[in-house]
């Protein structure tokens, strides 16, 4: 064995374990700096210390207990391998893992920059980086273990004490090791991923921005690596190769955000991972994909299509957490990648109407939260997703919504943040926002109020800004949203009063009247507030509060005071709130409704300065200096609306007004050429103008002539205020009436109809306002120039186009004269309110003959059809009026109530919309006696859909509207038969049962219409079983049929008739209620002036309803039996039975304009009826389908079920009239009268005399009646309405040509052929051939005819004899009818 000499530096002493520890560093410090100096060329050096070398690597350098030794040590080992690379004097492989074990022990000490030895440890890390010393290991079997502990050393001891360069030396050394060796162990990349987890990323961002550095600079060398981890990890599911599997979407999401390439082969698995069946994995794979596509600089969505359209399908996952997280994941997407929204849109649409409230309230967030940044980001289609939102069934997402909405309005239209272009771009919002005022729930009401308060017009805003913004909102808001806006200023008005109400109970005395008159008010305030259940008890203590503190109900007075401005309304809010305030309680309900009870009522708007200031801004809009067209108004636009602002607010906040500055301006605006504005300012002067007369004597003088001339020569809405404003506001309003009342009544000339509309619209007024001055003189001026000079005579001669309606600048002014006389009438009687003269009497004898004459007073046919339309809604109007006046109505016959009621079903559909509408407002303000609610029953009977809805809506409001007063008043069950709507019954009852369409009672299909009605109206009663209605109901039914029908008390077909109607009302009853059998709960009371008292000698226990009508009313379907005709007669000889007339049916729609037609079938304007009816025409233009193309041929066979039924067919329209008809087409019948027949009729025999006998005398009242086609020769129409005098024969015969279109005519065309087909039955030929021959006998005889005939001699034959069977009834047969079909085929 040789010994080996160790050779030193010079100076440097043998270094041995014999010595102490500081003599040991003091040496090898000199070595140290000796392999310091050395480099690779010094050979003779690097021989002479190669023992020495050795001897470092010893067991007593690797394991000295002192630091300072080993630092050093490891120094002079880093430098060897500098010096000996590239091979190592050290051969060994376990000596080289330990030295380098070793030397990464060392590496730890860079962790302490403050340390003395920092230098060293730094030299040390620089070496190693430098000389890449570490790919030494890459020969030893086990070097990943040195690799793994040198790349934690090094992520533990990074901090942010080192510099750059420490931090590249690190980079340096393991990116080498990365990229120069073999691969990469899961082992390793866990070293280095550990340090992305959101928890160690925290703990030491140093770390983190190492390893983020490290994988960018390896991407190229790693990315397999990292693959295949993931690999194995999603898409085999091997959790266990490494500790970091539970972190997979967290390090994807690190990764990407590092460098995208290095997930190039990972995103294809994030695609299977979405397809998982397991919905949490989705769910994750979901989150994961949002950030990556969210994030602002990704490109991974036009990168990966595949993946976009795959996570895009998780829109619609089953898993809720899965949509919501992709709804959420929306927002971050729009902000940072607008040009997907295109590809997002179409998703959100769906999600906005998910089944679950949390997505659809995320689904506003998103899209408002994106519009929030920049409007931009959002289009059209987003917006208006939100804007269907505002009218879910949620509160919680209408409300996210609405106030979304709203910010957007308040930033880009209010503050305009983004130009005018943006704020053209939701424009929409404000309308949309005040439409949700038309809902019924209180909450959506109040947030309207709140919105408009703060986003729309802030009320912290300066008053001129304000009103400003008030002014210019008002002038560009639609008509609907206009009409909101005014009702939410008359609904807080409305609370104001009641508060001001309770607060002066508060002063009476206390007494059980004062308490009871409390408990209601404070009931209905409780209605106006949100959760109307707590806000009742919350009301009461709030009232018990105001009892007791009396500061409290002066600051409440304060605020509800017309003379507070809204500076001190604030004030007042604030003191109550304060007041009321509990610091103990962190919430308070009790505070939160009286919050908004004080929201409501507190006048934040408007004030004297709040008026002042926009009457200033009508001023400059008048003058032209105002910024109107900057605002996006005209200023004709500006000074309408806003006048209208101010008519609307002078309602509301009258004392606001009483300033000379205001009214100098509203004489202005009174001189101004637009008749609305002047209206307007009129009406303003009738609302505000109390004091004028004693406080403002220089504005009297100059109102007084300004209102005498609109009274004489303005239009009639400008005369009508302008006597009500003289009657409001002026002391001697007497002489300034008679003033106006004289030269009026002298001047009327009716062969100048042009000037008489305002005047009869000033004297009507006046006489309603001053009955007792001018009753006298207008009872000579209401007999001798309104009835005998006016209504009785047609001066000029109407426009004969066939409408039924005409615009009302197209109505003649004779027609337009008459109608303001009959309103003239009206307003005079109702002035006088007692009919002492009977000329109440004689106003309703003409109003029903003007129904009854069907507008036509005079019968002389000088009338326009659209006149008349307009006359006939004036009378029914004007008797609807004057039952209103409680002596009129006790006068009312029971005929005219039912020609009144039938206007509703008139043959013009504007007549029966205006009708409806005027009927539903005096039902719903109780104005009306309850029998006109009966009158909707027969909108049943409409054919348009819409009209039909409308009419249930009104049955539904008026029935709550009731239902309601009758809770809140407990004086109003003293008057249950004239409130409870139950009571509707027997109103309705016997109206159906004087319907001139009932005329055979036991006709099925006429039982059906009678069902069709009284189903129309019990079943809005019969929704709730309320204090057991449903019993009470059939239980007053049956009380009817005890009784008699005042009208015909003798009649047995007309008492018959209305037991019919009993029958078909108790089986609608008891088949749509179960405990419609129990006992009622009390007696009903059937009104005396329709029905006789119940007779107790009369018991009627009869049943007036076949068992086959029963079926019908239950299936709603008739059952038509085979229409058979004698076959052998008619092969074997001319028929001789009668047939059914034919009738030529149009296959045009059912409904249009109201213009005839006089083109010929093929005309362009046939062809255009003909699409209409194709594609759906609209009757007049704006009313639903009422009939498809080919339905008409349907209803000659088959009726339809149900309340959808369809008008019949005929040239293009519901409201028109054809002079030229289609040719081959027979003559029509005479045509019906409205209303009563004439006198002489009843002697005009009749074939159906008998049958029309029932109908009591008032067939056809109220509604024109369109007969069938008949035949030249046939005799006049069985109908007895339409069987004229000679003369009346005469007149109507040019009117023959022209087949009238009605809204019954399907109805009376089935009546027809029913009475055909039972001519038919009753031949002799039809009983012998139903005596001798089966359906078989009858398929053989045609069979052996068809054969003989089918020949080519005898094709022309054949084809009549075909006709033949057709028109006899005998192709009803199917048997019968395939066989015609099949031998005309062969013939073809």
């Amino acid at each position: 064995m040789f010994l080996v000499v160790i050779i030193y530096p010079l100076g440097v002493k043998e270094i041995t374990d014999k010595i102490s520890n500081d003599e040991v560093v003091k040496r090898l410090k000199l070595v140290v700096k000796t392999y310091m100096d050395m480099d690779q060329d010094s050979e003779e050096e690097k021989q002479q210390y190669l023992a020495l070398a050795l001897h470092l690597a010893s067991e007593f350098f690797l394991r000295n207990p002192n630091k300072d030794v080993r630092l050093l040590v490891a120094c002079c080992l880093a430098d060897i391998f500098r010096i000996y690379a590239p091979e190592a004097p050290y051969t060994s492989h376990d000596k080289l893992k330990e030295i380098f074990l070793f030397i990464t022990r060392q590496l730890k000490g860079l962790e302490d920059t403050k340390s003395p030895q920092f230098n060293r440890y730094f030299y040390l890390l620089e070496n190693l980086a430098w000389v890449k010393s570490y790919n030494i290991c890459f020969e030893l079997e086990d070097c990943n273990e040195i690799f793994i502990q040198l790349f934690k050393t090094l992520f533990s001891v990074i901090n942010n004490s080192h510099n750059q360069k420490v931090q590249m030396h690190m980079l340096d050394l393991m990116s080498s090791i990365i990229m120069e060796g073999d691969g990469v162990t899961q082992e390793l990349l866990d070293t280095i991923l550990i340090n992305l987890i959101p928890a160690h990323k925290n703990l030491n961002k140093q770390a983190y921005d190492l390893a983020k550095t490290l994988l960018k600079r390896t991407v190229q060398t790693i990315e397999t690596c990292i693959a295949s981890f993931f690999n194995q990890v999603l898409v085999m599911g091997k959790s266990s190769v490494s500790d970091l599997s539970e972190h997979v979407f967290d390090l994807i999401q690190e990764l990407f955000a590092i460098d995208p390439l290095l997930l190039v082969s990972v995103m294809p698995q994030l695609e299977f991972k979405l397809k998982s069946n397991d919905g949490e994995e989705r769910l994750a794979v979901v989150k994961l994909l949002a950030k990556l596509f969210g994030a602002k600089d990704s490109e991974l969505a036009t990168q990966n299509r595949p993946l976009w359209q795959c996570f895009l399908g998780r829109f619609n996952d089953i898993h809720v957490p899965v949509r919501l997280e992709c709804v959420k994941f929306a927002s971050h997407c729009l902000m940072n990648h607008p040009d997907l929204a295109k590809d997002l849109t179409d998703f959100l649409k769906v999600r906005s109407h998910d089944p679950e409230e949390a997505i659809r309230h995320d689904v506003i967030v998103t899209i408002i939260n994106a519009g929030k940044k920049d409007l931009n980001l959002v289009n059209d289609q987003l917006l208006g997703f939100v804007r269907e939102r505002m009218l879910d069934k949620r509160w919680r997402v209408r409300k996210e919504a609405m106030m979304g909405l709203a910010q957007l309005y308040k930033k880009y239209c209010l503050h305009h943040e983004a130009g005018k272009e943006s704020a053209l771009k939701i424009s929409w919002i404000k309308d949309k926002l005040l439409h949700i005022y038309y809902q019924n729930s209180i909450d959506d009401k109040l947030l309207v109020e709140k919105i408009f308060a703060q986003n729309m017009v802030p009320h912290s805003l300066e008053t001129e800004e304000k009103m400003k913004c008030l002014y210019y909102l008002y002038a560009c808001l639609d008509t609907n949203a206009v009409k909101a806006l005014n009702e939410m200023w008359k609904c807080q008005n409305m609370l104001r009063g009641l508060v001001r109400e309770l607060l002066d109970l508060h002063k009476l005395p206390t007494s059980e009247a004062n308490t009871s008159a409390m408990f209601g008010k404070l009931m209905t305030i409780a209605k106006n507030l949100p959760d109307p259940g707590k806000a009742q008890d919350f009301m009461k203590k709030f009232n018990q509060v105001l009892g007791e503190d009396e500061k409290l109900r002066l600051q409440l007075e304060q605020l509800i005071s017309p003379t507070c401005s809204c500076k001190q309304a604030e004030q007042c809010v604030r003191e109550i709130t304060r007041k009321l305030t509990f610091p103990k309680q962190p919430t308070n309900p009790f505070l939160e409704m009286v919050k908004f009870l004080l929201e409501r009522i507190a006048p934040v708007h408007i004030d004297s300065e709040a008026i002042s200031a926009l009457v200033k801004l009508l001023n400059k809009s008048v003058e032209g200096t105002a910024d109107d067209d900057d605002e996006g108004v005209t200023p004709d636009t500006a000074i309408r609306a806003g006048l209208e602002l101010l008519k609307v607010l002078s309602f509301t906040h009258p004392t606001a007004f009483h300033s000379a500055e205001t009214y100098e301006s509203l004489l202005q605006c009174l001189k101004m050429e637009d008749d609305k504005v002047a209206e307007a300012a009129i009406q303003i002067f009738r609302n505000t103008g109390q004091k004028i007369e004693t406080e403002l004597p220089q504005i009297r003088s100059t109102l007084i002539p300004i209102l005498h001339q609109k009274a004489k020569r303005g239009t009639p809405h400008q005369a009508k205020q302008a006597v009500h404003c003289i009657h409001a506001i002026f002391h001697n309003k007497e002489v300034q009436l008679a003033q106006i009342f004289e030269p009026l009544s002298r001047s009327l000339n009716a062969d100048v109809p042009e000037q008489l509309i305002t005047p009869l619209v000033s004297l009507g007024h006046i006489s309603m306002l001053a009955p007792d001055q001018f009753a006298s003189p207008m009872k000579s001026i209401v007999a001798n120039f309104i009835v005998k000079d006016l209504l009785m005579n047609d001066r000029s001669v109407g426009n004969k186009n066939g409408r039924l309606w005409t615009a009302d600048d197209e109505v003649s002014p004779e027609v337009l004269a008459k109608v303001h006389a009959i309103k003239l009438l009206v307003r005079w009687l109702l002035g006088m309110k007692n009919n002492q003269s009977k000329s109440a009497n004689s106003t309703l004898r003409l109003l029903s003959a003007m129904l009854v004459s069907e507008g036509d007073l005079t019968e002389q046919k000088k009338i326009s059809k659209s006149d008349m339309s307009r006359l006939r809604l004036a009378a029914g109007g004007a008797i609807m009026k004057l039952a209103q006046e409680p002596c009129y109505h006790e006068i009312i016959t029971p005929e005219q109530f039912q020609l009144c009621g039938l206007v509703i079903n008139d043959e013009c559909y504007q007549v029966r919309q205006i009708f409806a509408q005027k009927l539903h407002v005096a039902l719903v303000k109780l104005l009306l006696p309850l029998e006109y609610m009966a009158v909707f029953a027969l909108c049943a009977k409409d054919p348009v859909k819409e009209r039909r809805a409308h009419a249930r809506q009104c049955l539904l409001k008026n029935i709550s509207v009731r239902r309601e007063y009758i809770k809140q008043n407990p004086m109003a069950h003293e008057k249950l038969l004239s409130l409870l709507p139950e009571y509707v019954v027997p109103y309705m009852i016997h109206l159906l049962a004087h319907d001139p369409d009932l005329t055979k009672p036991q006709d099925l299909e006429q039982l059906r219409d009678v069902k069709e009605c009284l189903w129309f109206m019990l079943e809005v009663l019969m929704t709730k079983n309320e204090n057991n209605s449903h019993s009470f109901l059939r239980k007053m039914v049956e009380n009817i049929k005890q009784t008699k029908d005042v009208q015909a008390p003798d009649d047995p077909k007309a008492n018959e008739k209305l037991y019919i109607v009993c029958d078909v009302a108790l089986f609608v009853i008891a088949n749509k209620s179960t405990s419609c059998h129990l006992d009622s709960p009390k007696d009903p009371v059937l009104p005396s002036n329709f029905f006789t008292p119940p007779d107790k000698d009369f018991i009627n226990d009869k049943e007036y309803l076949s068992p086959e009508a029963k079926l019908v009313l239950q299936t709603g379907k008739i059952q038509q039996p085979p229409k058979q005709t004698g076959v052998l007669g008619a092969v074997n000889k001319p028929l001789t039975v009668a047939v059914r007339r034919p009738y030529i049916k149009t296959t045009t729609s059912d409904t249009g304009s109201n213009a005839s037609t006089n083109s010929q079938p093929n005309s362009p304007a046939t062809n255009k009826s003909r699409l209409a009816s194709e594609t759906g025409a609209r009757e007049n233009e704006e009313n639903p389908v009422i009939t498809k193309a080919g339905s008409v041929k349907k209803e000659e066979t088959a009726q339809p079920s149900g309340k959808k039924r369809a008008a019949p067919a005929s040239d293009g329209t519901e409201n028109s009239m054809s002079s030229n008809p289609s040719a081959g087409s027979q003559p029509p019948a005479n045509k019906p009268r409205r209303g009563r027949p004439p006198k002489n009729a009843a002697g005009v025999a009749t074939p159906d005399k008998e049958a029309g006998a029932t109908t009591g005398g008032g067939v056809g009242r109220g509604r024109k009646r369109a007969a069938p086609a008949q035949d030249p020769d046939s005799t006049a129409s069985a109908d007895p309405i339409g069987v004229k005098t000679p003369k009346q024969q005469k007149e109507a015969e040019p009117k023959r040509a022209t087949p009238q279109r009605q809204i019954d005519l399907q109805r009376s065309v089935r009546v027809a052929q029913r009475d055909q087909q039972a001519e038919v039955e009753s031949s002799p030929e039809y009983v012998l051939w139903l005596t001798q021959l089966r359906e078989q006998q009858v398929e053989e005889a045609l069979d052996r005819w068809l054969r003989g005939a089918a020949g080519p001699k005898q094709r022309e034959s054949t084809h009549a004899a075909e006709q033949c069977l057709r028109e006899s009834e005998l192709m009803l047969y199917p048997s019968v009818k395939r066989r015609c079909v099949k031998t005309r085929t062969v013939r073809q």
